[in-house]
């Protein structure tokens, strides 16, 4: 059975600095885990469409409360 040492892999202790940095660089980028993120789903969202027409009393409301005037409803 296979032990540590017959693997031969240099210990990080006998390596020079750069070169321990640059494996334990690797060996944390290996054991990275990605974050799991939950996956986004779009909706299309449809608004109803006007299907009404405007008559004369609608746009005259309209253009009332557009001038900031009151109209004889709200007065009451």
């Amino acid at each position: 059975m296979a032990d540590l040492n017959s693997l031969g892999y240099k210990s990080i202790i006998d390596m020079e600095t750069d070169e321990a940095i640059d494996t334990l660089r690797q060996i944390r980028l290996s054991r990275r885990i990605p974050d799991k993120k939950p996956k986004k789903e779009t909706t299309k969202q449809t608004t109803k469409k006007i299907s009404e027409k405007i008559d004369s009393d609608m746009a005259a409301e309209l253009l009332n409360l557009l001038k900031g005037e009151k109209n004889e409803q709200d007065n009451r």
